[in-house]
């Protein structure tokens, strides 16, 4: 199946899409989340009585040869629907996941600097800062050890999400991979897990950092996620 035999309505969606992934590529680059040709971003698109499809980045090419007109259209096996060029070697993997997060509408896979170092001890992010509390819900867990090439790493990112708040996980020996209501969240999500992979790593240095209530890390991400921001009800 092509992306030409489905509605008008789809195809639109995958245009608007296509550009929205294709604009949150340059931001990778942007917050020095990735070199050369490393990471992806993708971006579920719904399909009303019909499986859905997603957009990602095609294989191999460089941030700044990426255009909308460049991003790939693959179905929830991972299969090419529209595009020219193999999509992301990590395809199986953010199938994967949507197949198996139905709320999940973004996937992005960086190999962060500092997030990276966590990931190849294998050791979680402790809770630490008032920042994790508000982003993650906790400690940023480890996943397993997966390879390249089949839906290992989505496996392993779905089991190990599944069981907690956190928006990222740190597969091990490989990086960190983030999920989102859309693309934009699992950027944010991504930009965030390096800055404080990058904090907890410096105030190791000095000394061992003082963890957080339990208590006060539930309540922290009650009111970020509920309250922070826009999402607060007008008041009166």
């Amino acid at each position: 199946m092509t992306l030409d035999d489905y509605p008008s309505a789809v195809r639109d969606a995958v245009a608007t899409t296509r550009e929205v992934v294709a604009r949150l590529h340059a931001e990778l680059p942007r917050w020095g989340l990735v070199v050369w040709t490393a990471g992806n971003v993708s971006q579920r698109v719904p399909v009303d009585g019909g499986d859905d499809l997603f957009v990602i980045k095609p294989s191999g090419v460089t941030y700044d040869e990426l255009t909308p007109e460049s991003m790939v259209v693959c179905d929830l096996d991972g299969t090419l629907v529209d595009g020219t060029r193999s999509p992301s070697s990590d395809t199986a993997a953010h199938a994967y996941v949507y197949r198996h997060m139905p709320e999940v509408g973004g996937v992005v896979h960086t190999h962060s600097t500092y997030a990276t170092a966590w990931a190849a001890r294998a050791e979680p992010v402790p809770c630490v800062l008032t920042m994790m509390a508000d982003e993650f819900g906790g400690d940023i867990p480890i996943g397993p050890f997966a390879l390249i090439g089949d839906d290992s790493i989505g496996r392993g990112i779905v089991e190990t999400l599944r069981e907690s708040r956190s928006p990222a996980v740190l597969m091990r020996n490989h990086g960190p991979f983030t999920i989102g209501r859309d693309a934009k969240a699992a950027v944010k999500a991504a930009v965030m897990v390096e800055e404080v992979a990058r904090t907890v790593h410096i105030s190791r240095q000095l000394g061992d950092p003082l963890p957080i209530d339990p208590a006060h890390i539930d309540s922290l991400y009650a009111r970020y996620q509920n309250v922070y921001g826009q999402n607060q009800e007008p008041t009166r």
